[in-house]
């Protein structure tokens, strides 16, 4: 091992090196899986950076207008408020509408299945679509809601409270819930069955910087541990409802990426916990580092036996770095209720098994055709009599079936058929003999 005064002489670059290495590895291994949140209440900005709005998760911003009011209760719908009652304009769907935006737009919310009537005049997966449009043109029932970072561009409610066209004097006392602030700067009815609604709010600090497109699942298809490269419910630590029988010593994973961010995923890295009990190793196409895409899975397969048991699951830390982004980690568990042993020992075994065998087809094969050319050669045999293991064949079929079906060469052959051919002539004979008789009596 290399001391320091050993870097000072002369190795200080492959120290430094080694150090840089020893540190990333450090930091992947330390860093904390990024987990997806608990709804759809969240979105990545234009630089893949997450910002999570669970906790806004149905919070009211109100506009009042002049015949009726519009409330926005953040990440579940847009309501129309008047004297009749509450009209659904939108619901937020069970799909991830939550985008980034463009220009001074920072994200995007999109409302769809709205309640509003004379609106309706087809049908399709987005929704109702809007009446009364030019033939030919279809507008879903849809409510735009364009999110500012910061305080609205026209000036109103600089604070972050609400502010109201009927009461400008009671704005400042609108909104106060939970310490969050925000308001609707402005709201455009594009039709009666489109809005458009500019909301800003006091965005949260950024979070981590997610790889995007980055799946794992036990299918090529399938993205069960992580999705759009955050770890899913299940996988973030370790749960004993997710854990792998002791039977199964194997595990294969499936990763995908985008095309073209897929040569900046790494190899990935494991730790075990606890470090003594398991015995792990990685292999596959994912273990080496080849860049998964989605029309070209890699493979990564987790080899683990058990050496001790244990009553609680050990835990297998997973981390795979990612170049300029933060690392995929994921945690797989195994129960082991009794030791194993080696590992490998039942695949070797099948392979020692499928070796010995090619090994005999392959003699048998060598020995029959070598037998079949001596004896058409050297004994001058044709047909069944040349192949190898006939006589032994005969004879065990003799003794099987007490020597009435005995197995007859091809000289025996020939003389039945010429005993047989002579047995056939003996008629004619007699038949002769017979003629001459009847002709010598007939004279008398």
């Amino acid at each position: 091992m290399l001391s320091m005064g050993n870097c000072l002489d002369g190795h200080s670059l492959y120290c430094l090196l080694l150090t840089t290495v020893t540190v990333v590895t450090l930091q992947a291994l330390g860093a904390s899986s990024i987990v997806a949140p608990a709804s759809n209440c969240y979105a990545l900005d234009n630089s893949s950076h997450i910002f999570d709005f669970s906790s806004w998760l149905g919070h009211p911003f109100e506009y009042d207008g002049k015949d009726s009011d519009l409330v926005v209760r953040f990440c579940k719908d847009v309501e129309s408020r008047s004297q009749t009652g509450y009209v659904d304009f939108g619901r937020f769907d069970k799909f991830n509408y939550f985008v980034a935006g463009s220009g001074h737009i920072n994200f995007v919310q999109e409302f769809y299945n709205g309640d509003l009537l004379n609106c309706e005049r087809t049908h399709d997966k987005m929704g109702r679509t809007a009446q009364g449009e030019p033939e030919g043109v279809s507008v879903h029932i849809v409510d735009l809601v364009n999110i500012l970072c910061g305080s609205c561009s026209n000036g109103r409610c600089t604070d972050g409270t609400l502010y109201s066209p009927k009461y400008p004097a009671m704005s400042y006392l609108s909104l106060h819930v939970s310490g969050d602030l925000g308001c609707i700067c402005n709201v455009t009815y594009e039709s009666t069955c489109r809005v458009l609604v500019e909301l800003a709010i006091p965005c949260k600090e950024q979070g981590v910087r997610v790889f995007e497109g980055f799946t794992v699942g036990f299918h090529p298809r399938s993205w069960e541990i992580v999705y759009n490269g955050m770890t899913q419910l299940g996988f973030d630590k370790s749960h004993h409802a997710f854990s792998f029988g002791t039977e199964q010593t194997h595990v294969a994973l499936y990763m995908t990426a985008i095309a073209s961010l897929s040569t900046l995923v790494q190899k990935p890295i494991f730790k075990i916990f606890p470090e003594h009990g398991l015995k792990v190793g990685l292999s596959g196409s994912g273990a080496t580092g080849r860049p998964p895409t989605t029309l070209s899975p890699t493979t990564l397969v987790v080899d683990w036996r058990c050496e001790k048991a244990r009553n609680t699951p050990y835990e297998v830390d997973i981390t795979i770095p990612v170049e300029g982004y933060e690392p995929i980690q994921f945690t797989l568990t195994k129960m082991c209720e009794y030791p194993q042993g080696k590992g490998g020992g039942t695949t070797r075994g099948w392979a020692i098994f499928g070796v010995v065998s090619c090994i005999f087809i392959v003699l048998s094969t060598l020995f029959c055709c070598g037998g079949f050319i001596y004896k058409t050669r050297v004994e001058r045999l044709r047909g069944l009599d040349a192949l190898p293991g006939m006589t032994i064949l005969s004879a065990c079929l003799e003794a099987v079936s007490g020597g009435s079906h005995s197995y007859s060469q091809a000289e025996d052959t020939n003389s039945a058929f010429i005993n047989q051919a002579s047995w056939e002539r003996q008629p004619d004979a007699t038949q002769g003999t017979r003629k001459t008789s009847e002709r010598k009596y007939g004279s008398i």
